[in-house]
């Protein structure tokens, strides 16, 4: 009893607490599941804990895809209230983002935590740049290839998405605008891509993470509990109140917003990797 009244595991619960604003609020706005927020705080926090190198960011991508369960969920419901999300394009995406979460989560069981953090601030980055200094409206093709490069395109999604503990807009939303997709339903359907991408995510990392030494106490294999059970009461509250945003603002500002985020992001994992 005396762990959780210590100044420590109160001031772990508030910054936990504060994430959960911030990632419910992003997931809504920018369809990405907040994980691209979620990731690289509890990796840090890990790391402050003195939680093992070997398994503190596979740990954090873990604890984020549980999160996005209730997140995207939250989200998507929303959008999907004002019907934004393209249920034809989950039809024919969804099959094949599976079947990349699934190679994800084999590859990422089996790798060691600097991989993980170098594709997660890699993507990060290059994601950045491209939603921050491509041109206004600029596009290589008026509507997505058809197959099988579109459901090639969806495996990508999937992989790299498991691997860094996002839920899909990070990379589907600027995959969809490339091919002049408006915004706005790219993020809608960006939320319901997260669904598709946290279930069997978490549950592989769960069992990859089975049984290892070095992981935070109250851990479900990859997944840390009590990350999970403080993070997720303010991020699905958060969650639909940025989904209303998202249908207020601008589609530039909503751009840049995400671009901003994600470089920020890059910066401190890169930092991490680098010292």
């Amino acid at each position: 009893m005396d762990v959780f009244l210590s100044a420590d595991f109160l001031l772990l619960a508030s910054v936990l607490l504060a994430t959960g604003v911030v990632a419910g609020l992003i997931a809504g706005l920018l369809g990405v599941g907040g994980g691209i927020v979620i990731v690289p705080v509890l990796y840090h926090l890990f790391s402050l804990i003195g939680v093992d190198e070997s398994v503190r960011m596979h740990t954090a991508v873990g604890t984020s895809l549980a999160t996005i369960l209730i997140t995207g969920f939250a989200s998507a419901r929303s959008h999907y209230n004002k019907g934004a999300i393209d249920i034809e394009l989950l039809k024919t995406w969804g099959p094949a983002i599976a079947i990349g979460v699934i190679i994800g989560v084999v590859v990422g069981g089996n790798i060691g935590s600097t991989a993980l953090i170098a594709v997660f601030a890699i993507v990060a980055l290059l994601v950045a740049i491209n939603m921050a200094f491509r041109p206004e409206g600029a596009h290589i093709a008026d509507q997505l290839p058809g197959s099988p490069f579109k459901q090639l395109m969806g495996v990508f999604i999937g992989g790299f998405s498991v691997l860094m503990g996002i839920g899909g807009g990070t990379l589907s939303v600027p995959i969809l605008t490339l091919f002049n997709y408006p915004i706005r339903k790219a993020v809608a359907t960006a939320a319901a891509i997260g669904l598709i991408i946290a279930v069997p995510g978490f549950l592989g990392y769960i069992y990859y993470g089975l049984d290892l030494p070095g992981r935070p106490d109250f851990s479900l294999g990859y997944v840390n509990l009590v990350g999970f059970a403080l993070i997720i009461p303010t991020s699905g509250f958060f969650a639909p109140i940025g989904a209303r945003i998202a249908h207020t603002i601008s589609p530039r500002l909503l751009r840049l917003s995400f671009a901003l985020f994600l470089f920020i992001t890059s910066l401190r994992m890169m930092y991490d990797l680098l010292t």
